[in-house]
């Protein structure tokens, strides 16, 4: 498989920020993480997506600073993925996202209901589709 180019060939901020984020499973990875999903099969039995996908996008947030993997077991050896500070910080991104496609976006009428957001940052409620 080839490797993904780099946006930031700028500089730019934004483009930085999508070479990390930018993967089509990221954000969302780390939506259910920030809403409680900490261990792989949570996030599995969550997320409609494969098993390789889901554990190439942990080890690469990981990688990036957004998550880190916790002991939560010693026998067997398991793992549980918790928001670094730069992890948290996505709260807000999620919910600009979450307000745009509230606003641009037509929802699926035979689809299931939204899902909940984080909390957002004053911690006093979630986001617009709650």
């Amino acid at each position: 498989m080839a490797a993904r180019r780099n946006l930031a060939y700028d500089n730019c901020p934004a483009a930085r920020a999508l070479d990390v984020i930018g993967d089509r499973w990221a954000l969302i990875v780390v939506r259910e993480i920030l809403k409680g999903a900490r261990r792989f099969d949570d996030l599995r039995e969550r997320l409609p997506v494969s098993e390789n996908t889901l554990a190439r996008r942990l080890r690469e947030l990981t990688d990036a600073g957004i998550l880190r993997k916790q002991v939560y077991a010693e026998r067997p050896h398991r793992f549980e993925y918790v928001p670094t500070e730069a992890g948290s910080a996505l709260t807000d991104v999620l919910l600009a996202l979450g307000t745009w496609g509230a606003t641009w976006t037509v929802p699926d009428p035979a689809g299931p209901p939204p899902p909940e957001f984080p909390l957002n940052p004053s911690g006093s409620g979630t986001g617009p589709h709650s």
